[in-house]
């Protein structure tokens, strides 16, 4: 059997990340290029026109219009962090370059920090990863199917468990059928209305829109260029070969949440542990590229506090929307 392109790449060694980001200028120098490639832009006004100094061992740039200073790191996922950049940039490396998902315990263990600290840099690079995916709308050809995430516990099963927790799951096809993109979003309960909203978040007007035969999925069908129901009857869409990729991308992402995690509230967090997984599959085609391409996307998001990342409607509200 060949072997596949994408699942042998190079990716970014260890030496390598040392190499480039083993200090904190390195690392500080990286960010200012990801956030100013043009140069310095005064995130107050938008003036350009600025000094710089050094206080406490930080750099500051002041701009001479308004005359507010800030860092490479104000106003970004950085912000009021007291960790050396050198450690966000190994938890990038880490939570980006592992083929399967790394737990917060895992992340303490290799960076040397609290249990609370990994947890909290865990969560704000999960939730950049999660800003970044929510702009992303399918295109072309998409297959889609609901899942839930839960563990097995006595009481209901299926859909109707109060235990398990409802997502959409969506993968665009090229014209030769192989995957490219995919969107798993949290739902709120599986409604038309429901389905519809995610079809307008989720999908391109032009898309190709493939399901089974729930009656939901019409409303998300109204919402696109065109759209194809198949029966599935007795059968489940897994045993189908319309629905392998949706159905193959669906069981990778279970594997790799309990093959990770002991546990975690499913109704609270799994709006960021879905975008995760899909962060992680939407770049794959450049491994090596990742951890760049994720720091630049902390420097683009807001500060994330953490009373904020613990607060149950966040999660309630992305499965809602």
């Amino acid at each position: 059997m060949s072997q596949n392109p994408i699942q042998f790449q190079h990716g970014m060694s260890l030496n390598e990340l040392i190499e480039r980001y083993g200090t904190e200028a390195q690392c500080e120098q990286a960010l200012q290029q990801a956030r100013w490639p043009d140069g310095f832009v005064c995130p107050e006004c938008g003036g350009r026109e600025h000094s710089r100094f050094v206080a406490d061992g930080r750099r500051y740039w002041q701009c001479s219009t308004c005359r507010s200073q800030s860092t490479v790191c104000s106003g970004t996922l950085f912000h009021a962090s007291k960790l050396p950049l050198t450690t966000w940039f190994q938890a990038i490396y880490l939570v980006s370059q592992n083929k399967n998902n790394i737990s917060a315990l895992s992340l303490k263990r290799h960076l040397g920090v609290a249990y609370t600290t990994a947890w909290r840099l865990k969560h704000k690079l999960l939730e950049a990863m999660r800003q970044r995916e929510s702009r992303r709308l399918l295109q072309g050809v998409v297959f889609a199917d609901d899942a839930v995430l839960g563990g097995a516990q006595a009481g209901k099963p299926g859909r109707g468990s109060e235990n398990k927790q409802p997502f959409m799951a969506a993968v665009e096809l090229t014209e030769e059928g192989h995957p490219l993109h995919v969107r798993f979003d949290a739902i709120a309960d599986y409604t038309g209305e429901r389905f519809a909203a995610w079809a307008q978040s989720a999908l391109h007007p032009s898309v190709h829109l493939v399901t089974d035969g729930c009656a939901s999925f019409n409303a998300a069908g109204a919402q696109v260029a065109a759209h194809g129901a198949i029966i599935v009857g007795k059968r489940k869409s897994s045993e189908l070969e319309p629905f392998r990729w949706v159905n193959l991308f669906i069981s990778n992402l279970k594997t790799a949440i309990s093959g990770t995690y002991h546990h975690f509230d499913f109704a609270k967090y799994r709006h960021r542990y879905l975008a995760e997984a899909q962060y992680r599959v939407n770049h794959r085609f450049d491994l090596a590229s990742m951890v760049a391409r994720l720091a630049n996307t902390c420097v683009h998001t807001a500060p994330c506090p953490e009373r904020w990342l613990r607060l149950a409607e966040v999660g309630a509200a992305e499965a809602s929307s």
